[in-house]
């Protein structure tokens, strides 16, 4: 399945149990009950990403195993009408038993949307502020996309997670990385790579932040990478900024 959602009221992807509370609202959650309801047998649905709370997304991609054979045609149809508004499954196609959408994908890609220059209260996001973080600097995009490039390749980013990222490794492979102006007035940090620690690519654009009102030159990404320090990058931006925009696969 390619699963779309709006994460401002879940809190994340992954089912979180919390033994003698009530279960957090989740995406996975929300998943598994509609899907159950249409093949009417209990199923695990595994996610590609799991994505933070409040994070956003429109390429999740999400696996479930059944013994009942429903054309994905009506599968889709079924599985929207149990969803909540907030959720959608926009495609289904039926592949190998073995297919891991953890272990077979190959890269993910990420945007992250700042508006920038609102120091003038009437040029904050309005409409679309759960999907837009915005800041009060006015930012430049060149110095951002000339920092930006110089996290591709591999790296350890021990200093761009949190302290308990529960992670064995903290190296991650960008593929690309680059910081764009979108003609709403808004900035694009768009970020693929094999995958990512835990708050990863907010802190990234946090940096790029910093970087773009003149707080941190571009030449100096390699080094901030190196110390492993994370007072040296930038702070760790807002979630509703953010959106898992594609997973591929081999």
């Amino acid at each position: 399945m390619i699963v779309a959602y709006d994460g401002t009221d879940f809190h994340g992807w992954q089912t979180q149990n919390r033994p003698g509370k009530s279960s957090l609202r989740t995406v996975q959650e929300a998943m598994e009950k509609a899907v159950t309801k249409v093949v009417r047998e209990p199923v695990n649905i595994i996610g590609a990403s799991r994505t933070d709370s409040g994070v956003h997304a429109r390429g999740q991609v999400a696996t479930f195993a059944s013994s009942n054979e429903i054309p994905p045609d009506k599968l889709i149809m079924g599985i929207n009408s149990w969803l909540p508004d907030d959720v959608q499954v926009q495609k289904i196609e039926i592949v190998h038993d073995r297919f891991n959408p953890i272990d077979d994908c190959t890269s993910k890609g990420y945007r992250y949307v700042l508006a920038h220059g609102c120091s003038n209260p009437l040029r904050k996001p309005l409409f679309n502020r759960k999907y837009i973080a915005h800041t009060a600097f006015a930012l430049d995009v060149a110095l951002m996309d000339r920092a930006a490039k110089l996290f591709e390749g591999e790296h350890d980013f021990i200093g761009f997670t949190k302290l308990n990222h529960g992670r064995e490794s903290t190296v991650r492979r960008i593929d690309c990385c680059n910081a764009l102006a979108l003609d709403d007035g808004t900035i694009a940090i768009d970020v693929s790579g094999a995958g990512f620690l835990w708050n990863m690519v907010r802190i990234l654009a946090g940096t790029l932040l910093e970087v773009g009102r003149g707080k941190i030159q571009p030449e100096s990404i390699p080094d901030v990478i190196a110390s492993g320090d994370r007072r040296r990058g930038g702070k760790t931006l807002p979630p509703h900024g953010l959106s898992l925009e594609w997973v591929s696969f081999d």
